[in-house]
């Protein structure tokens, strides 16, 4: 009896370890859709360290939407680190889509680092992307802010190393701050919006990038700031510092001139008393003379203080009134 029960109990283990290692019900799920799968691979993906789930399910889509794909495929793509169930389903949308995308064209790409089945849909659905608001100054120098809706699909050719979104912004405002600029007058771009988007179209703008540009649409317009009349400003007010600079050199040259004329008048005063009285040796100025010429020079100061004194009366006399 007890050996009985004994082999039952190892009837059990066994069968719950069998059923614990082998992933008979997936496998059985395969095989009931179609999927030609032995049971032995299901134990080498476990020994492996793969789990079945990640290779199965995506191959029983792969199988009813009629993309020939195999299980080594598969689980190589999985232990590169790609996510498997992605790429099938960027398989099949492209099947649906009639796009002539391969195993391994989704596969490199998907270990690229990009999301492959939003890439394949947005190929088949386009996305748009908004610019920000674009300065751009027009030959009258008026600036104009500028906003465009970018509508663009993915270019599968060129998912793999091309240039992002960000390239492709950069680009499109490129384009508008060179129409614009090149434009005489701001109000000829406010009266024909559309020349921005043929002229920028026109440029090949995605030239190298992971998106092929459908359209590129203008979506609002404002007028900015008058930047001609600003650096008009400015010149003048850089003008007016340069004149007056060159004021004030020619001040300080003449007060210096001044200063000069003003110290050959102190020498030649210095010399006079020299000269009075080399004359007063030598005879050709008399000590009459002398004195003649001392009162006249009294008299004169005289004269000069009070005409100092009145002018300083008068000015008090106005600063009191």
């Amino acid at each position: 009896m007890k050996s009985t029960l004994i082999i039952a109990a190892l009837i059990i283990v066994l069968v719950v370890v069998f059923f614990t290692v082998i992933p008979v019900g997936m496998w059985i799920s395969a095989v009931a859709s179609g999927v030609k799968i032995s049971i032995f691979t299901l134990v080498g993906m476990k020994l492996r360290r793969v789990k079945p789930a990640k290779i199965v399910d995506p191959m029983i889509k792969a199988t009813k939407a009629g993309i020939d794909v195999t299980t080594n495929q598969l689980e190589a793509h999985y232990l590169a680190g790609g996510n498997v169930d992605s790429v099938v389903n960027a398989l099949i949308a492209a099947e649906r889509a009639s796009m002539n995308l391969t195993f391994e064209q989704a596969s490199a790409i998907d270990l690229a680092g990009r999301d492959v089945f939003e890439a394949v849909t947005m190929s088949v659905t386009p996305k748009v992307i908004e610019t920000p608001q674009i300065s751009a100054v027009a030959k009258d120098g008026i600036e104009l802010l500028v906003k465009a809706r970018v509508t663009v699909r993915t270019n599968i050719d060129h998912l793999i190393g091309g240039a992002g979104e960000a390239t492709v912004l950069a680009r499109v405002g490129e384009g508008i701050v060179t129409t614009v600029g090149s434009a005489q007058t701001h109000s000829s771009v406010l009266e024909n919006p559309d020349d921005i988007s043929k002229v920028v179209l026109e440029k090949g703008l995605d030239s190298s990038t992971a998106y092929e540009i459908m359209s590129i649409d203008i979506a609002d317009i404002d007028i900015g700031r008058n930047i001609g009349a600003n650096l008009q400003s400015l010149q003048a007010e850089a003008n007016t510092k340069i004149a007056q600079a060159k004021a004030e050199e020619r001040r300080a040259m003449a007060v210096a001139l001044e200063q000069e004329m003003k110290a050959e008048v102190v020498k030649a005063e210095a010399d006079i008393p020299r000269a009075m009285a080399e004359a007063l040796r030598s005879g050709k100025l008399g000590v009459l003379d002398y004195y003649n010429l001392k009162n006249v020079q009294a008299d004169t100061k005289m004269k000069n203080d009070i005409g100092t004194g009145v002018m300083q009366y008068v000015e008090n006399k106005k600063d009191k009134q």
